[in-house]
């Protein structure tokens, strides 16, 4: 599965694309918004939005292109590791209860 990670810690990126790593994702990671996101975004299978680390512009642009390309969203509050992993185990079982947007 390819997932765009949105929001999160600088610090914490290489840390975040270990856990989708081992778990046999795909991840791109953005925890600052750069030049033409909309574009860099792509067509992964999943967007997470990390909500309290995350610009609000940065956060439209990602659901403006989710619902342009048919992408589900899932969305944290928290941005630590350990929500990450569940929120992966959430969309590998398929009880995944976020709203798509």
């Amino acid at each position: 599965m390819s997932i765009v990670l949105v929001g999160g810690h600088d610090r914490m990126q290489d840390e975040y694309k270990e856990i989708c790593s081992s778990r046999g994702h795909r991840v791109k990671v953005y925890t600052q918004m750069p030049a033409r996101f909309d574009k860099a975004i792509g067509t992964p299978d999943s967007i997470v939005l990390f909500t309290a680390t995350v610009s609000h512009k940065m956060m439209l642009t990602a659901i403006k292109e989710a619902k342009k390309k048919n992408i589900n969203v899932v969305r944290s509050h928290s941005s630590s590791a350990s929500s990450l992993l569940e929120l992966l185990k959430k969309m590998e079982s398929g009880l995944n209860t976020a709203c798509p947007s």
